[in-house]
């Protein structure tokens, strides 16, 4: 009687951890924007290219809890529609010596099933500085976790003297928006990914 007592006991603490597990993830799909204003019109740059990985709880496919999470981002991925305004923007970058822009999080804390805030290192032409994002997540039927938010910042935040053109005629606005849009897929069922420790 006892050993099917303590199997069945085995058995419920196996299932329990399966419900509850903390796991790694690494990013299956990203989509980042740096938009801002000039004295001519408003400007976009967008990359589709990072690399990370997260330490999440699920519990029943909802995400409990965010251990930790890293975003990479090389910065020449960053593109916009005109070669000129590139370089300018990696000038101002100075991306010859930092290649990337870089997310680390501190901490997450849940509003709702759908609402988290998170506070988070932005490290930008070799400059950190922390944030505090609203992020929206969301479950997929897949297993994966959909996280949205954007922030606020300025050139000044890190460092960066607005860009110029044109001999000065055309200069760039103070602050920008940075917006985020990435898919974090389960390592186990993934393992081509690359993770950024």
């Amino acid at each position: 009687m006892r050993t099917i007592k303590s199997i069945l006991f085995a058995i419920v603490i196996t299932l329990s951890l399966q419900v509850n597990a903390q796991k790694k993830y690494t990013i299956e799909r990203a989509a980042f924007e740096v938009a801002g204003t000039s004295t001519v019109h408003d400007w976009s740059m967008k990359s589709t290219e990072a690399t990370g990985s997260a330490i999440i709880t699920a519990t029943d496919s909802k995400l409990t809890d965010i251990k930790s999470l890293t975003i990479t981002v090389a910065a020449e991925s960053i593109k916009s529609s005109k070669t000129s305004m590139d370089e300018i923007a990696y000038e101002t970058l100075d991306t010859k010596t930092h290649k990337a822009i870089r997310y680390v999080l501190k901490s997450a804390d849940k509003v709702n099933e759908t609402t988290w805030n998170f506070t988070g290192t932005y490290t930008i032409a070799g400059v950190s500085k922390d944030f505090r994002t609203q992020v929206r997540i969301t479950a997929n039927e897949n297993g994966n976790f959909t996280l949205k938010g954007s922030n606020r910042i300025t050139f000044g935040d890190f460092e960066m003297a607005p860009p110029t053109a044109a001999l000065g005629v055309v200069r760039t606005g103070k602050e920008l928006t940075i917006i985020f849009n990435i898919s974090l897929t389960d390592f186990g069922k993934n393992d081509t990914n690359l993770v950024v420790k």
